[in-house]
């Protein structure tokens, strides 16, 4: 049997979009990829990232907010940075790790700048959405 390609999301603090794009790519590429996430540091798993995510039937609540020494031992062969720092910041990885950067806004830093719960939450929403909409491509990214 052939091993799935491991995938790694990585983001600042492994809070909410890493968890989304994790929790979407075991929801919809399972028999594809082995997906991860993790951090440059950690910040907790984010609650309204976890309700978005149940919202649309996945559930993230399980999920723990970790750093990348967490998954030192995990062969990867595709790193996504899913933000502008991790991006900019992220280390090199042995052996013959791909990485791509697909950036996607910071629901938290957007929704503090509303004051309505609801429409803070829309943010969320707009994100967790676009990070299925690549999360779907993933499958084909990881033959080219």
């Amino acid at each position: 049997m052939t091993q799935r390609p491991r995938v790694l999301f990585l983001c600042t603090g492994n809070s909410c979009r890493s968890q989304m794009a994790e929790g979407w790519a075991r929801h919809l590429c399972n028999a594809d990829v082995e997906p991860f996430s993790a951090g440059l540091e950690t910040h907790g798993l984010n609650p309204h990232a976890v309700a978005v995510m149940a919202e649309v039937g996945v559930d993230i609540s399980g999920h723990t907010s970790k750093t990348l020494d967490a998954l030192a031992d995990v062969d990867l062969d595709l790193v996504v940075t899913v933000c502008a720092h991790a991006d900019e910041t992220c280390p090199g990885f042995a052996g013959s790790v791909r990485k791509l950067h697909v950036g996607f806004d910071d629901p938290p830093r957007l929704a503090a700048q509303e004051s309505d719960p609801a429409r803070a939450l829309d943010h969320y929403r707009r994100v967790r959405d676009e990070i299925r909409t690549f999360v779907l491509t993933l499958p084909g990214e990881l033959t080219s």
